[in-house]
């Protein structure tokens, strides 16, 4: 299975992640965490000109395609390879950030963005995607906190709840994928709970 994780910015994804990979090691699944940007060598050095402070010029196209650039390696290179022997890939963001950030976020076209996606995925659609839901506001107070700030974080609150509408739509427009969870709850409540949500969509052992 192919399950992604996404959410606006301070939802707490990534701190997540490792507890419920060795959460279901436990159980006796095989399980492969990544993430995006990133995953790869050459999606690693894209995550870097992507999340830099010094690149605050970058166009909104610009950014749609070096994520593009870096999700193309990411899923040859890791998540098909993955999923053909069988194991289970839990990746801390994928294709529907795109939308989220460059689409409803930047406000680009949806049709266009999507098209792009699906020439850099080779229209690989995760299984099952959990949407980590937080207000805005707390979720940058999170990052602040948490010393993480970059480039992408800087943009506008009003760029932010953007990103989360639009996260909320997808929500709508693909229930038979989607799984809301509130986030903005304390750590052990989310995870306890994710933790349900997986055993319940894996296939059983």
């Amino acid at each position: 299975m192919f399950i992604t994780f996404e959410g606006p910015e301070g939802s707490g994804k990534t701190s997540h992640i490792p507890s419920l990979v060795e959460f279901l090691r436990e159980k006796g699944y095989t399980v492969f965490p990544t993430r995006e940007p990133g995953g790869t060598s050459i999606g690693e050095q894209i995550r870097e000109v992507l999340h830099s402070l010094k690149n605050t010029e970058m166009h909104a196209r610009t950014e749609t395609l070096l994520y593009q650039a870096a999700r193309a390696q990411f899923v040859e290179q890791v998540i098909r390879p993955r999923l053909a022997l069988g194991e289970i890939v839990l990746s801390d963001r994928y294709a529907d950030s795109t939308l989220a950030y460059q689409g409803y976020g930047h406000q680009q076209d949806l049709e266009q963005v999507r098209a792009l996606i699906k020439y850099a995925t080779g229209s690989l659609v995760p299984n099952l995607t959990i949407l980590l839901d937080v207000d805005v506001e707390t979720g940058l107070k999170r990052k602040k906190k948490a010393d993480e700030w970059n480039r992408l974080d800087a943009y506008t609150v009003e760029f932010h709840q953007r990103v989360r509408n639009g996260y909320l739509e997808m929500v709508k427009q693909e229930p038979g994928r989607w799984v809301l969870v509130d986030a903005g709850r304390k750590w052990e409540e989310v995870q306890k709970e994710l933790g349900s949500l997986l055993l319940e969509h894996i296939p059983k052992l």
